[in-house]
C-alpha cells in the first residue's frame, strides 16, 4: 500500500491531461474571439464598398 502511495507515475499523466485540456479552452476561446473580429472586419469592408445607402 505504502508503495502505491509513493507511485507518481500517474500524476504526469493527470498534469498533461489538465495542461491539454486548458490549451483546448484557450484554443476554443481565441477561434471564437478571432471568429467574431474577422467578421466585423468584412462587415465593415462590405459597407465601405456599397457605399452609402440611396
Amino acid at each position: 500500500m505504502i508503495a502505491l502511495w509513493k507511485d507518481e507515475a500517474g500524476l504526469a499523466t493527470v498534469e498533461y491531461a489538465l495542461l491539454l485540456a486548458l490549451v483546448v479552452v484557450a484554443g476554443i476561446t481565441a477561434w471564437s474571439t478571432l471568429g467574431a473580429t474577422l467578421r466585423n472586419v468584412v462587415m465593415d469592408s462590405a459597407d465601405t464598398i456599397a457605399g452609402p445607402p440611396g
